[in-house]
């Protein structure tokens, strides 16, 4: 808009009013004044640029509504009219004003711009006209006018002040729009922006003024977004002279200059363009507090969260890494604590803030030292893709840092990650598994000698790793799969973690156990060495001593305190009684009135220690629920990162643990129930575990479950015995601790190792010089003539008898292999042995023919003992008979074979070839202790029956004439002596009545058995004398009756083992007299046998004998079992 020649009034130069407006002057009433300037509102409201007739004639009056009488008039209504007005006659004459006076235009504008501040209530009846007033100015431009004023600016700049002030929130958005239209129309248009026209912009950015009026800051900011490209050369010029020139009275804003630089950029980034290489100059200066500033200012630009500063401004970005380095402590400072908001916002940063971190990570300041800790953990917390792996590992180092902040926030910070991303797993697997070191790492700390240390890392433990607050099921569910994942030094620090609280708890213990007796001078000085001891387990010991003396003195006089504190350490305390107790103790000691009680504090840290926050009865049933899914495989084993091996293991060993420490926590029959059956389990470390958790917990299961104690004592016996060394250790352990019949328990073991003992040996010494193996023999044999219970003091049970006489039995069967001891075995002892498979206890029958077996079919054991299969017809069990029936096929068929595929075998017939068996099962059914009466049908029966058990599977074929050979065989036997006792006339009666049943036998089953046998058997002469030749056998010591009666049989059931025999006195069916020396049973005596054979009189009874012999077993046992474990 430019300024005309002045325009003149039509006519006279009267003022010419719109039609029906009165003159409007001095002399009327403002009332009056408001109507008719109402009316003339509403002509120019009317009027368009296009009305010229109009125009001139209302010019005189638009010269006259710019008179002093209107512009300085008292009355608000009127000045709003006349502003009005005007607005419009700018409207209506655009582009030329009506008024060419510059001071007349410069009053009509500040007047205008004052009306302006009517804006300000919007619930003004008259704030519509103000609205239209500002849309008018607005939508003209008409401030543009004053372009050409030499003093505009101060026109501008009360506008602009204006504007700002009575901006507010009732304002809606076409006010706003007006006022930025207006005021951006001003700054785009014109030549320039002044310092002082800035400034009233610039000082709503102010932090103060932007908290006054946030309408105001969002205007200037909206005003500086719209006029970036025009205003920024402006900016740049106030501060390159505030920063570079350092001309501070440019401005009034000069000392906010770094907040207007924030605010700046934070608005658009562009405002500060030639701004920026300034803040690289300022970065450099010499002045510390300066740097400091600077610093501050550019950690806010570079750390906010859209900044892209870093990467536009690379140069600006290195110098102020480059501070990171300051000598100036604040400055270094600011720029770790920078860091925190950096890797935040910025992920891409990390790896140019890595590097300084690491160094300011080991810098000698502590408080920065601590703030880089600080600054990774708060970005882990937000985010733990946020932190890489080498900036967890500054804050890892810190763990052991001198001082007790740094390590201390180090490790919380660790706790909290660990917690957040492990325990609640917030952001998966993944992010777990980066930070899975941290428990073990922070267990590891246990190790430091600081008492600090130790106390953090226990409440740690309790609050982050396996947090006390969770319910018990969640609870034990943590730590049951924490013992899982830890490594082995973690587990260590983890069991001492719980020694050392259960040490603690035992002092407390004693402590009050002092308080129940009676006040002494040596009570006095007990207590003193007590709280001395628990002085050293809280920080500052020396402190410590002294509130533990006046904690002391509160418990002597404090009853019920006192109280408390027993039911808290007491060992059946439960977590839910451990809280309430600690709360309890806490509130008693709480004075109200003093703020810092430190004697409390020591206090807390000792409840802390010794408080069972994890573990009760409860924990522990849930612990053993955990282990049983895992074993049963239905527990989240896989989920939670294990295992079920690892799990079953782990679980076992943290039972085991907590055995020591809280073993009353265990003794229910739902605990024990679960550890017998990872008794069972195959895993040697799972069973020697489970031993170890009955051997420090079950005091009471002999009075209080007596179900679990007799399903646990066959499983320890059978460990003790057959376990590996560690877990016969603990058997014996466990026996030991728990049953008060611990001798009886324990001889049944040693005696049973004993023997296996001694087996051992000798097979490792395979020859008898030092005739070890004869006093072997004898004990053994002693062993089954006495049924198991060598003192026959008939101390030991049945079982165990049982027991006894299958270890000797086997065990003289396995000597037996060896052929420098078969060839001293003597017929008796044979007998005894071969006895055993007849023995009255099924099992014993059992497991000692499968071991028969065993040997034979792998032509381990002379053919000799093949024959005491012949003996199993007697077995009432018709499965055993089958079975021996079975055995004896195959062995039979192994033997048979290996003949046919060997030509060398047939040098070794006699003690390879089946029909060899013959003489020996003669010569010891002979010598059954049952075959007492040789005449009576019953025992004869018994006889044939087994006999033809063997025969039947010999003579299945006749292969060679082996009938005729069988037959030949026994004819011959016939006419030979016992070689066990020749001068016998009874035996040797028996050996003949023996060899007829099995001609009878042999004739009624084969029509071959007649036939002439050109080859003569070959008989044993360990076990037959052959006679001279003129000594013949002929007699018939079968009567045709009895032939008949065996041939047919009576009606009446052939009785057997508990029908036939008398009570038994020895395995199967031996009656041996108790009073029998060792020389009278045996032929194998010698002065030299054995160490103890010197020493043993030929008048010693046979208990006393034998007494030594198995004192002397089990002396090598203990020794050997000493050696093993």
């Amino acid at each position: 808009m430019e300024f005309a020649q002045q325009q003149k009034p039509t006519g006279d130069g009267k003022v010419v009013y719109p039609p029906g407006v009165k003159e409007i002057t001095d002399k009327i009433s403002n009332d009056e004044v408001v109507k008719r300037l109402k009316m003339v509102v509403k002509t120019y409201m009317d009027m368009d640029q296009d009305s010229e007739e109009e125009k001139q004639q209302y010019l005189g009056l638009a010269l006259h509504l710019a008179s002093e009488f209107f512009l300085r008039n008292p009355n608000k209504d009127v000045r709003l009219l006349v502003a009005c007005c005007l607005a419009d006659i700018f409207r209506i004459y655009a582009p030329e004003a009506p008024y060419t006076s510059h001071d007349k235009l410069k009053d009509i504008f500040l007047f205008i711009t004052r009306q302006l501040k009517g804006l300000e209530d919007t619930k003004s009846p008259q704030f519509n006209r103000y609205f239209y007033l500002l849309e008018n100015l607005a939508w003209v431009k008409s401030y543009n006018i004053c372009f050409e004023l030499e003093d505009c600016n101060e026109i501008f700049i009360q506008l602009f002040k204006t504007l700002f002030s009575v901006i507010n929130n009732s304002h809606n958005q076409k006010v706003q729009m007006h006022m930025m239209d207006l005021m951006s129309s001003i700054i785009t248009e014109g030549d320039g922006v002044t310092q002082e026209l800035l400034d009233t912009i610039l000082i709503n950015l102010i932090p103060a003024h932007k908290n006054l009026n946030k309408q105001a800051y969002d205007l200037a900011k909206t005003l500086l977004k719209r006029t970036v490209q025009t205003i920024e050369t402006c900016i740049a010029n106030f501060f390159n002279q505030v920063l570079v020139m350092g001309k501070s009275s440019v401005s009034d804003l000069s000392e906010h200059v770094f907040d207007l630089i924030q605010e700046l950029f934070a608005i658009d980034p562009m405002l500060l363009t030639s701004v920026m290489p300034q803040l690289e100059f300022k970065l450099k200066s010499n002045d510390g507090e300066e740097r400091l500033a600077v610093v501050r200012l550019l950690a806010k630009l570079f750390g906010a969260k859209d900044s892209e500063l870093a990467s536009q401004n690379r140069p600006l970005w290195q110098c102020f890494l480059g501070r990171f380095n300051d000598i100036h402590v604040p400055v270094r400072l600011e720029c770790v604590k920078f860091a925190s908001h950096c890797l935040m916002n910025h992920p891409d940063l990390a790896r140019d803030l890595t590097e300084y971190l690491k160094v300011r990570s080991h810098d000698p300041e502590e408080a920065i030292r601590h703030d880089v800790i600080v600054t990774i953990i708060n970005a882990g917390k937000k985010d733990l893709n946020l932190v890489n792996d080498q900036l967890l590992g500054f804050v890892r180092e810190r763990t052991l840092d001198k001082r007790w902040r740094v390590r201390k926030e180090a490790m919380m910070g660790l706790a909290q990650l660990f917690k957040k991303y492990c325990l609640h797993h917030e952001a998966g697997k993944e992010s777990a598994m980066k930070i899975s070191w941290i428990k073990d790492k922070l267990l590891h700390i246990y190790y430091q000698n600081s008492i600090d240390d130790k106390l953090l890392v226990e409440k740690i433990f309790a609050q982050y790793m396996v947090p006390h607050s969770l319910d018990t099921e969640e609870k034990m569910k943590c730590l049951y799969y924490l013992y899982a994942c830890l490594d082995t030094n973690a587990v260590k620090a983890l069991n001492e973690m719980w020694k050392c609280q259960n040490m603690l708890r035992s002092l407390v213990k004693e402590l009050l156990d002092l308080h129940k007796l009676p006040v002494s001078e040596a009570n006095n000085t007990l207590m003193s060495a007590k709280l001395m001891g628990i002085a050293k387990n809280l920080p500052d010991a020396g402190k410590a001593q002294d509130f533990m003396k006046r904690f002391n003195q509160v418990l002597t006089e404090d009853e019920k305190l006192r109280v408390q504190l027993e039911v808290l350490i007491s060992p059946t305390c439960s977590c839910k009684q451990a809280e309430i107790c600690v709360r309890e103790i806490t509130r008693k000691l709480t004075f109200p009135k003093q703020p810092t009680n430190p004697f409390l504090e020591m206090v807390k840290f000792l409840l802390e220690r010794i408080a069972p926050v994890h573990i009760d009865s409860e924990a522990i049933s849930a612990l053993v629920k955990l282990l049983n899914r895992s074993i049963e495989g239905t527990a989240d084993d896989d989920e939670e990162g294990v295992t079920p091996d690892t799990a079953i293991r782990s679980g076992l060993e943290l039972l085991k643990v907590l055995s020591f420490t809280h073993p009353t926590a265990f003794h229910s029959a739902e605990t024990y129930e679960s550890l017998l059956q990872c008794l069972k389990m195959e895993d040697d470390k799972v069973a020697e575990a489970a031993i170890q958790i009955f051997r420090n917990t079950g005091q009471k299961i002999e009075s209080e479950l007596q179900q679990i104690r007799s399903t646990l004592i066959p499983i320890l016996h059978q460990k003790a015995k057959r376990g590996t060394p560690h877990q016969a250790k603990q058997a014996v352990h466990c026996i030991h601790s728990i049953f008060n019949n611990k001798e009886v328990q324990l001889a049944q073991i040693f005696e049973v190792q004993a023997i296996k003992l001694l087996v051992r040996w000798l097979l490792g010494m395979k020859n008898n010089q030092s005739k070890s193996a004869n006093s072997t023999l004898r004990l053994l044999s002693a062993m089954l003539v006495s049924e198991g219970d060598l003192t026959e003091q008939k101390k030991i049970s049945n079982s165990d008898m049982s027991r006894l006489r299958l270890a000797a039995g086997a065990a003289i069967m396995k000597l037996a292999q060896e052929p420098c001891y078969h060839d001293i075995i003597t017929p008796e002892q044979f007998q005894l042995c071969g006895l055993v498979i007849n023995d009255e206890c099924y099992q014993v029958r059992q497991i000692f023919a499968q071991k028969l077996h065993l040997a034979l079919v792998k032509l381990l054991l002379p053919l000799e003992y093949l024959a005491v299969f012949a003996l199993c017809a007697k077995d009432p069990v018709k499965e055993r008979r089958a079975h021996a029936r079975q055995c004896l096929l195959k062995n039979i068929s192994v033997r048979r074979e290996y003949i046919k595929q060997n030509p060398l075998a047939q040098e070794k017939l006699i003690s390879l070839l089946p029909e060899y068996v013959v003489p020996f099962m003669i010569h010891l059914l002979a010598h059954d202790p049952d075959f007492t009466k040789p005449h009576e049908y019953e025992q004869l029966k018994d006889v044939k029956e087994c006999l033809w058990f063997m025969l039947e599977v010999l003579m299945t074929k006749n292969e060679n004439n082996s009938h005729a050979f069988l037959r030949k065989m026994v004819e011959n036997i016939k006419q030979t002596k016992d070689a066990q006792c020749p001068d016998d006339a009874k035996a040797n009666e028996k050996l003949y009545i023996v060899c007829d049943v099995a001609l009878f036998v042999i004739a009624n089953k084969s029509t071959a058995c007649h036939l002439d046998c050109q080859k003569e058997p070959v008989l044993p002469g360990k076990f037959f004398l052959i006679q001279d030749k003129d000594f013949k056998n002929d007699k018939e010591y079968l009567t045709a009756e009895m032939r008949q009666m065996l041939l047919t049989g009576k009606p009446k059931p052939a009785p057997v083992l508990g029908a036939v025999n008398k009570p038994l006195t020895v395995p199967g069916r031996r009656i041996l007299t108790k009073t029998t020396t060792v020389a009278d049973t045996t032929t194998n005596t010698s002065s030299n046998s054995s160490p103890l054979a010197s020493t043993i009189n030929k008048n010693r009874s046979v208990n006393q004998t034998l007494m030594e012999l198995c004192s002397w077993a089990k002396c090598r046992l203990f020794h050997s079992f000493l050696y093993l474990t």
